[in-house]
């Protein structure tokens, strides 16, 4: 079975940049409050209606296939990891295909939605294929724009504080040194508590999941709805029912013990231990996360690479930024051993390891 690497890395950020003290004029909080829940100082935001998910994403995926000595023409197979999607559907991966001007060679696309994990869920089914010779120059991309959907008053500062916006990709590719690539990858999921991390409106749920789990709640739907609804209810608007749901506390306890668990997995099937990692990129969810991990591992400030606090939450992207800013800063070489590690909603959590 072949080897695949990651050939070539790029990412792309928005040029506006959202400081905690701006966020404090529209709604009740300060740079204190963020910072010591969070790490956060700043995150990108797009540009409105002129930059979006994909277009962020084609321009991490330029710069990838320019690094890996390819063009978008070589690319066989598209997969791509958000939870921001341009559209409702059709998915990001044809619109990135249409964008890179490639969609004459009408290559397959994959959209994956699980999103904080999504870029090492992705990296993992890319993974596979080329193990299996079935495509040579795999994109895999992650790329947010939350700005778009996030609620800007004092009642959503909880959720809206953490997010920003950016894009990450890389070129995978078959390795010709046996020694170099993607050692293993670890996914997992457990949807009991899927509602504690969750963006439920609109969809066509009708409600079903939440009084399955005993919940006294229709999210806004009329008693008599037989079906979901995919649009939007005067009771949604009134209660700001269209924006995320968060239960921080709870995210933060599952995150801090699933981390630590799909790593040493990784590390146990490659049979190598913690002290062998040279950089560890975790999914920029909360510095009090990744600090609390990396004081697991039993890892150095320089064996970790965070950008949480300029960036905010790039959610499927935050991976890939970190990875592409640690190799551009010389942190990533040759031979290094790289762990990246993910957990977000749904919930979902996974991890990879790279010799780089």
């Amino acid at each position: 079975m072949l080897q695949s690497k990651i050939a070539g890395i790029g990412h792309y950020l928005p040029s506006q940049v959202v400081t905690n003290d701006d966020l404090a004029k529209v709604m009740d909080t300060t740079d204190e409050w963020i910072q010591e829940r969070t790490g956060i100082q700043a995150r990108r935001y797009g540009i409105k209606h002129e930059e979006t998910t994909v277009t962020m994403g084609a321009e991490a995926a330029k710069l990838a296939c320019e690094r890996a000595g390819t063009t978008p023409e070589d690319i066989d197979f598209i997969i791509f990891a958000t939870l921001s999607p341009d559209y409702y559907f059709p998915g990001c991966g044809v619109l990135m295909q249409r964008e890179l001007g490639i969609a004459h060679k009408e290559v397959g696309a994959l959209d994956i939605r699980n999103q904080c994990s999504g870029f090492v869920y992705a990296l993992s089914i890319a993974d596979q294929f080329v193990k299996t010779g079935m495509y040579k120059n795999i994109l895999v991309v992650g790329s947010e724009m939350h700005s778009m959907g996030l609620d800007f008053s004092t009642r959503g500062r909880a959720v809206t504080v953490i997010f920003g916006d950016g894009a990450g990709a890389a070129v995978v590719q078959p390795s010709e040194d046996p020694n170099r690539g993607i050692l293993t990858t670890k996914l997992h999921s457990n949807g009991t508590f899927a509602e504690k991390l969750a963006f439920i409106n609109p969809g066509c749920h009708g409600g079903y999941h939440a009084k399955k789990q005993g919940e006294d709640t229709d999210f806004g739907y009329p008693p008599t709805s037989t079906y979901g609804e995919m649009f939007m209810t005067p009771r949604m608007m009134e209660q700001g029912m269209y924006y995320p749901n968060m239960e921080g506390q709870f995210v933060f306890k599952m995150a801090v013990q699933k981390f630590p668990e799909v790593i040493h997995e990784a590390l146990d099937t490659a049979g190598l231990k913690t002290s062998d990692i040279d950089m560890f990129i975790p999914h920029q969810a909360n510095l009090r996360i990744s600090q609390f991990v990396q004081r697991q591992l039993g890892l150095r400030d320089d064996q970790v690479w965070n950008n949480i606090q300029h960036y905010g939450n790039t959610t499927a992207a935050s991976i890939p930024i970190a990875l592409c800013e640690a190799w551009e800063a010389g942190k990533v070489n040759p031979g290094d051993l790289v762990c990246l590690a993910a957990f977000g909603s749904g919930f979902t959590w996974a991890s990879a390891l790279i010799r780089w």
